[in-house]
């Protein structure tokens, strides 16, 4: 444990009472686990590993860890799975193209396990960048392929239709299909392609058979022939298989609200005969949008987290950015958004540093009163349905205290920093200095320049000064005269 914390933990354990958006109910609920002698059970969509992720999928896992962290922070145990969905998501979400991992094989001529491999690595590493916490568990779909066969067997006599193309879920034997999208309309429907044979259109492939002639980089025999399992089972049967059923919680981005969680919900329902939709609560975050719309891999272009790197950001810059705004709000995308949240993270690296030179006592045993009311303003903002933008607020008013023992005000802050994730005990303001990857001007020419413009201030040569800042500017580098560093770079985003 960080030195500082232990005085303050013990100050918000209790707190108030977590309440958290059911996006199935459209309502804030209280929470508890289902299960005190489990923890909490969460289930996490993951991603498709098919290409990079773009800053809108990771906004999903910043969410999620912060939920998990809040939850952790009320003093829950917790189980969180991920899965890596890597066979079956078509190129639709419903029922319509090809393999998304097979066409990403075939576009680059690498095997669909290599494929695989690289980009679950990337996304590990853009949570690493990002501090979000590995889960409990990775569960890999096509480690699973056995029991997505055994699940899809025991619903199939009751629940489900073969045509040529597969074996298909009938969405009228279960109750109130749908119920987690809300209305059934035309633009929902209109997502959904149309397949010959079909009951409804709102009925979804369960196995998808290999086309006569056509042999899949991803194939296992079935009782329904050769093919690859659906998008949606994959979920089904491994929240259930690892975390039970009924489960906890079950996150992902609103885009999944509409059609692949109401498919697991209905799937989850047939196998165990029953209404329950196999979550107590059903959590979602908003869609990242930039000024062209929601960000999307479906455009042809889009914004990682290397390139904010290569641009010089830090990556927690951007996790700052996420956690200003509430995770159900839709949230802008910009580069003066991304450069003002870098800029209160300076702010918080400088004074938090600042508070820990001075805190050479450790910390009291009585958390003083300011002290406990900023924590407990913190607790407040994270219990009702994480407000993190409030939780911040809670953070800059802690550290602009007077006159408090800075050893308990730095336990607090870090106390505080468990729930944010933005590293704040060991970031320094230096890590935070911009600095493109392709930048061409060094660390010692910008030294070098800044001390002759120095003396040139000092001579009160105005002009020689101004023409070796617009000089450095060129260059992409900004002087910044009250900065402690006297530099930064401007990046191009």
């Amino acid at each position: 444990m960080t030195r500082g914390t232990a005085a303050a933990k013990g100050a918000t354990m209790q707190g108030a009472a977590l309440t958290l958006y059911n996006s199935l109910t459209r309502s804030l609920e209280p929470f508890a686990p289902l299960d005190p002698e489990k923890g909490v059970r969460v289930y996490s969509c993951g991603p498709t590993v098919y290409n990079y992720a773009h800053l809108g999928n990771l906004r999903a896992y910043v969410f999620t860890d912060t939920l998990a962290r809040t939850l952790r922070w009320k003093g829950y145990a917790l189980t969180h799975v991920i899965n890596i969905t890597d066979v079956g998501h078509l190129t639709s979400d419903a029922d319509a193209g090809d393999d998304k991992m097979e066409a990403a094989a075939r576009a680059q001529a690498k095997s669909i396990w290599d494929i695989a491999a690289h980009y679950t690595a990337a996304f590990k590493q853009n949570l690493k960048d990002l501090n979000i916490r590995e889960p409990s568990r990775w569960s890999v779909a096509t480690d699973h392929i056995a029991e997505m066969i055994a699940f899809a067997e025991k619903i199939a006599p009751e629940h489900c239709y073969e045509l040529d193309s597969g074996l298909y879920f009938d969405t009228s034997t279960v109750p109130d299909y749908g119920r987690l999208a809300g209305a059934q309309d035309d633009v929902r429907e209109g997502r959904i392609d149309p397949v010959a044979g079909k009951r409804h259109p709102q009925d979804f492939a369960i196995w998808r058979k290999s086309p006569a002639g056509e042999q899949r980089l991803m194939e296992w025999e079935s009782p329904w022939g050769m093919g690859a399992p659906g998008w949606h089972l994959e979920c089904s049967v491994m929240s259930l298989k690892y975390l039970g059923a009924p489960f906890d919680i079950h996150t992902g981005g609103i885009d999944h609200r509409e059609i692949h969680h109401p498919n697991e919900i209905a799937q989850n329902q047939a196998y165990c005969g029953c209404g329950d939709s196999g979550s107590r609560f059903w959590m979602h975050n908003n869609f990242l949008v930039d000024r062209q719309g929601k960000m999307s891999k479906s455009k042809g272009g889009f914004t990682t987290l290397q390139s904010l790197i290569d641009a010089g950001v830090h990556p927690l810059a951007y996790r700052l950015m996420c956690l200003q705004a509430h995770y159900r709000s839709e949230l802008e995308f910009s580069g003066e958004n991304l450069a003002a949240a870098l800029t209160r993270l300076k702010r918080l690296a400088l004074t938090v540093t600042a508070v820990r030179a001075k805190a050479v006592e450790p910390p009291p045993a009585t958390v003083p009163p300011q002290i406990a009311s900023m924590l407990a303003e913190f607790d407040a903002a994270m219990s009702d349905d994480l407000n993190t933008a409030r939780a911040l607020v809670a953070l800059d008013t802690l550290l602009a205290l007077k006159r408090i023992d800075p050893a308990a005000q730095l336990a607090a802050a870090l106390r505080m920093d468990e729930v944010l994730g933005l590293e704040l005990g060991t970031l320094s303001r230096e890590a935070l200095r911009v600095r493109p990857a392709a930048a061409t001007i060094t660390a010692e020419e910008i030294q070098t320049k800044l001390a002759e413009r120095k003396q040139a201030r000092a001579e009160k040569d105005f002009a020689r000064s101004d023409a070796l800042r617009d000089a450095l500017i060129e260059r992409g580098v900004d002087v910044m005269d009250g900065d402690p560093l006297g530099w930064d770079w401007r990046p191009a985003l």
